[in-house]
């Protein structure tokens, strides 16, 4: 067929003995929703399988532990060597494998960071680690890894890749990054051993990994596919730079098929934003390690990181920058973006907002869920749900913000008549404020294809109409979804009505009307974000926060790069500060130590959100069905707004 695109993306490569259908990779994501014996359940067979049904030529496991007494990492981590766990990576493997994709095992050991939680050790206290050297980490002294350890762990990984092939893995991905063991060895400043595994010589500290590749492929045979996941650079000062990286991926040179280049170490908070790169970080920032890197070796070489513009994946194919592009959470928030970049439907993928909800959710419940995509977390549920619905009913979706929107479509799709009234002009809802944010630039893309999927889609749309109770009974409708969002909270402080006080919605949208020097009320993810969009605009920000911590409403991984940031920005946030008064030129704040001032031009409220519900409720006898979805319940964040539209709209039409 003649017209593609991206040509170079959708050229296969040969790893091994293996045929590799395209160059998109799923790379490693975690799924921390076992059962109490840590055995994989049903829904993780699904959560890999969506990935390799949307056109990923390799999807890579969740982090499966090789030494169960010495290298858990985490409570729920999959031990592999665990005879229970074998039948269901089986299922894993065989749902990627059946729609073309190459079912990945991602082999893991924790090292001196194993054994961090009780629980492993049946509540006795901390478990045992062993470390490169002896260290102190954390609240106990990790010993130096005895050499009949270190052969005993070759082995360990060897056993471990062969369980994996038994288990129906076409390829096995070594981690050798992010601080974990091998990458403790290979790190100059963890590993100051004296013998042949470490020390000043990249040789002696790439050993252990060079070791473990060669028993893999004894065990699993010469042509079976090995990929080596590395830190190229550390990325912090006193971690190791690009020059060692370099260094080790020559050492892994003709060792392994694909040498996988990431960055950073997870252990140091300044550099999580940069191995998983934040909203405030620009498009594949990691590109260049791997290409620095490319032009020392002849093994194929993977980047990742940011990872989801298919013009800048082309490009980093055609021009040899790396011979993969591997990502995570762009596949979460769209796992059919292979199909839709192939097949010319670039426009519909639902971009990844870098937001880290689906990380930080994964680690507090277990599973991931996307702020874009509802059905991440999901599979399992969808995997056997019909789009259309028997009994058709006439829906009336009442705000056009992102709940709305999505019921609509979602509605829409499952062969319902939908009617979406927005009381503006545009949809998108009051989130629009921050269309000209640069770090929100995919927030606003997704925005706009989720409008234009909406006029496309056969939903009847009213924009500029409010909706009454008497324009509801009007119209009729069986069901009435009630998204009428929430409304900014303005502060009871002598002063808020002054000229100099603005509220955070207006400042975004005017920033030409915000002094040099602002003040803004309130630690939460709007003003904190304001803050630094401000600051990034040359204005001198404080924050004022009653609490006794910023609120990242719950995404607390989100939270490390928003500090990492505000630490950038040199933005001064004031903790346990009470607003008591606004003054013509800044704040009086009541502190620990006493009444403060705070100088300011501009003053900017951000202290919370009222929900329209009393909008919402009168509605709620103008249909025989009906529901209230987002904000005008409780304002949360836009993965409540976009799950529960998706699953209240799936639930119509069922009787």
């Amino acid at each position: 067929m003649s017209g593609i695109k991206y040509p170079h993306l959708f050229e296969p490569i040969k790893l091994g003995n293996t045929l590799f259908r395209n160059r998109i990779f799923a790379s490693p994501t975690g799924y921390q929703n076992m059962t109490g014996d840590n055995i994989l359940p049903l829904g993780a067979a699904a959560y890999f399988e969506r990935k390799a049904m949307g056109g990923a030529a390799s999807v890579a496991s969740c982090e499966l532990i090789v030494d169960a007494e010495l290298g858990k990492g985490g409570a729920n981590h999959v031990c592999i060597e665990d005879p229970r766990a074998f039948s269901p990576l089986c299922r894993v493997a065989n749902s990627i494998s059946r729609h073309g994709a190459i079912a990945t095992a991602e082999l893991q050991h924790a090292g001196m960071f194993a054994n961090r939680v009780p629980s492993f050790m049946g509540a006795k206290g901390m478990g045992f680690a062993y470390g490169p050297v002896e260290m102190q980490v954390g609240d106990r002294l990790v010993p130096e890894m005895p050499e009949e350890v270190i052969e005993r762990t070759i082995e360990k990984y060897a056993q471990a890749a062969l369980t994996a092939k038994r288990a129906g893995f076409g390829m096995i991905l070594l981690h050798a990054g992010h601080g974990w063991l091998l990458h403790q060895f290979v790190s100059p400043k963890t590993n100051t051993r004296k013998d042949k595994w470490g020390g000043p010589d990249i040789e002696n500290r790439a050993r252990f990994t060079v070791e473990i590749c060669k028993a893999i492929k004894k065990a699993c045979g010469a042509g079976f596919p090995l990929e080596v996941r590395i830190s190229g650079s550390e990325c912090y000062d006193g971690g190791y730079g690009i020059e060692d990286g370099i260094a080790f991926a020559k050492q892994l040179d003709g060792i392994c098929d694909l040498i996988h280049v990431s960055a950073g170490n997870h252990e140091v908070d300044e550099v999580f934003a940069v191995t998983h790169p934040s909203m405030f970080i620009g498009e594949g920032p990691n590109v260049k390690y791997a290409a620095e890197i490319k032009k020392h070796v002849k093994t194929p070489v993977a980047t990742i990181g940011a990872l989801g513009d298919p013009e800048m994946m082309e490009e980093i194919i055609a021009s040899g920058q790396a011979d993969v592009v591997e990502m995570a959470r762009a596949l979460l928030a769209d796992p059919d973006l292979p199909l839709k970049i192939r097949t010319g439907r670039e426009e519909e993928i639902k971009p990844c907002l870098r937001c880290l909800s689906c990380f930080s959710s994964e680690m507090n419940c277990g599973e991931p869920y996307c702020a874009v995509n509802p059905e991440t977390g999901h599979e399992l549920d969808m995997k056997y749900d019909h789009p259309r619905v028997v009994n058709s009913k006439k829906v009336l979706v009442v705000g056009g913000g992102i709940g709305g929107m999505q019921a609509a479509l979602t509605c829409a799709e499952r062969g319902h008549e939908v009617i979406l009234c927005e009381k503006t002009g545009q949809l998108g809802g009051a989130i629009r404020c921050e269309k000209n944010v640069p770090f929100k630039s995919r927030l606003d893309l997704y925005l706009d294809r989720q409008e234009r999927a909406v006029k496309k889609a056969a939903i009847d749309l009213r924009l500029n109409t409010e909706v009454t109770p008497e324009y509801a009974e009007k119209i009729g409708a069986d069901v009435i979804i009630a998204a009428t969002g929430a409304r900014p909270v303005k502060p009871n402080i002598p002063g808020i009505d002054g000229e100099n006080v603005l509220g955070a919605e207006f400042a975004y949208l005017n920033t030409d009307k915000v002094g040099k020097d602002v003040c803004i009320l309130g630690a939460g993810l709007v003003g904190l974000e304001l803050g630094i969009y401000l600051s990034m605009l040359g204005r001198k920000v404080k924050v004022l926060e009653m609490a006794d911590s910023i609120n990242d409403g719950g995404n607390f991984l989100h939270a490390i790069g928003l500090r990492a940031e505000l630490a950038k920005q040199g933005i001064e946030v004031n903790l346990n500060t009470r607003a008591m008064e606004i003054k013509a030129d800044g704040v009086v704040g009541e502190t620990a130590e006493g009444e403060q001032f705070f100088a300011a031009d501009t003053v900017i409220y951000a202290v919370g959100q009222r929900p329209m519900s009393e909008d919402a409720l009168a509605l709620r006898f103008c249909a025989g069905e009906f529901h209230q979805i987002g904000d005008c319940i409780t304002p949360k964040n836009i993965t409540n707004a976009t799950g529960s539209a998706f699953m209240i709209a799936r639930d119509i039409g069922r009787f």
